[in-house]
């Protein structure tokens, strides 16, 4: 399996998962677009993985939630390179909040991010996949696509809409070898998880030590965190991967939790 020339789009990619995700495309000589809100971390960061070659790199400005401005940074990234063939659509925050206490602002940005993201970019990369014949759209799902946690309802919610999303694309574009896929993680040490360590102990009432070991990773079968370099390998393989053989499918990264 090869990506060496590939066209790809990732957001959220100054950072985290997006950024491994972007390292591992760019180590196989793919050329990357570093979509992310601000456009001087992004151009940043491609700098210093276009440096680590063999592929390269450039910083693109994305809220993705901005139609005018996905459309825009799509375009531009197709003009200067010539279509695009992977996007991966990995943006997202986490708030957590019980049901009846959560602001419906915060619902509303939460899904919006996540569920609006995934589908303006694919939206806006699927005409530029069908003229080349062929693409790989990948959502970063999570666990939480197939299982419910207490104080997530918007994410749980949101993380779910994006396997239905994947599966009308998959179909949508099977006869023009468009593939659609969900990668599944479970808890990342990332920035965003550092954030939730806290807020679920106060939110819960036990230690943050209890977080990690019991809601965290209770259900694993080693009591370990998921890398962002096991994210990236599943995300190259779903963007490799030559035929129509995966498309529609979620594959689940998270040492043992919920197996399926």
């Amino acid at each position: 399996m090869d990506l060496k020339d590939k066209i790809c789009i990732v957001t959220g990619a100054a950072s985290g998962i997006g950024r491994a995700i972007a390292a591992r495309y760019i180590s196989a000589g793919a050329q990357v677009a570093i979509a992310d809100l601000k456009l001087e971390t992004a151009e940043s960061v491609a700098a210093e993985l276009t440096a680590q070659g063999p592929g390269r790199a450039i910083g693109v400005a994305m809220d993705v939630t901005d139609e005018a401005q996905v459309n825009a940074g799509v375009a531009s990234v197709a003009q200067q390179w010539g279509g695009v063939d992977v996007l991966v659509s990995n943006a997202g925050i986490q708030i957590v909040h019980p049901v009846e206490d959560f602001p419906f602002a915060d619902w509303k940005k939460l899904l919006a991010i996540h569920l609006d993201g995934a589908f303006l970019t694919s939206k806006a990369c699927i005409p530029h996949m069908k003229s080349k014949g062929s693409g790989s759209i990948i959502f970063m799902g999570s666990v939480h696509s197939r299982e419910a946690s207490p104080l997530k309802s918007a994410y749980v919610t949101a993380k779910h809409g994006l396997l239905g999303l994947a599966r009308v694309i998959a179909k949508e574009g099977g006869t023009h070898g468009i593939r659609a896929n969900v990668i599944c993680p479970g808890f990342v040490r990332t920035p965003l998880v550092d954030r939730q360590i806290p807020e679920q102990a106060a939110e819960l009432g036990i230690s943050e030590k209890e977080v990690i070991e019991r809601v965290m990773l209770g259900e694993t079968v080693d009591k370990e965190f998921t890398t962002v370099e096991d994210v990236a390998e599943v995300a190259f393989l779903f963007a490799a991967f030559p035929s129509n053989a995966l498309t529609g499918q979620a594959l689940n990264v998270s040492h043992g939790w919920n197996m399926s």
